[in-house]
């Protein structure tokens, strides 16, 4: 893309927009990108800030041991969170 191309281009903008809102359009993009330049910075900040030892610990599982199944005139019994899907 050349020097005329780009000539063009500002001379339809021109056009489009007129010459008194280019200003505003142009401090309103400016600031636009700073705020999202500063969002940015700050998301990055915070996982920086967090320690590796402060972040939260999955809760470890117990495993139980096997025991075996009860006998309830033939109907197994079910386990909770089944009992808790069939019941919603």
């Amino acid at each position: 893309m050349g020097v005329p191309e780009l000539l063009i281009i500002a001379g339809v903008i021109i056009l489009l927009f007129g010459a008194r809102k280019l200003p505003e359009m142009a401090r309103s993009l400016g600031k636009s990108a700073k705020a999202f330049k500063e969002e940015t910075k700050g998301m990055r900040g915070e996982d920086d800030e967090k320690p590796a030892a402060a972040e939260p610990q999955q809760p470890v599982q117990q495993q139980l041991p096997p025991t075996q199944p009860q006998q309830t005139n033939g109907v197994t019994p079910q386990s909770v969170e089944q009992q808790n899907k069939n019941a919603s």
